[in-house]
């Protein structure tokens, strides 16, 4: 069985390392700076580490956190084209 975090945390995380903003982030997942915040809290209490440094102004990203994004990038890619595939699938009419 996989134990994952929520998906909202990988993607709040996915979108915030991206950016290297969390208000960047908030604006394209469509929620608020606190949001994108308190999932990436959740996720780093999931793992039990820090995935960003955060300072006053700015985020960087820790050495765990620079690793895994490609994959994490990688896998949101993946996903959004099974979408994609079922859409066009649906379309038309076959399944």
């Amino acid at each position: 069985m996989r134990r994952l975090p929520p998906l909202k945390s990988l993607q709040a995380f996915e979108a915030a390392a991206r950016w290297l903003s969390f208000s960047k982030a908030a604006d394209e997942l469509f929620v608020t700076p606190a949001a994108i915040s308190q999932q990436i809290k959740q996720l780093e209490g999931f793992l039990g580490e820090p995935l960003f440094h955060r300072m006053t102004w700015s985020v960087t990203l820790t050495d765990a956190a620079k690793t895994v994004l490609p994959l994490l990038t990688e896998g949101f890619d993946n996903l959004a084209e099974a979408v994609d595939r079922l859409k066009l699938e649906e379309q038309s009419g076959i399944l």
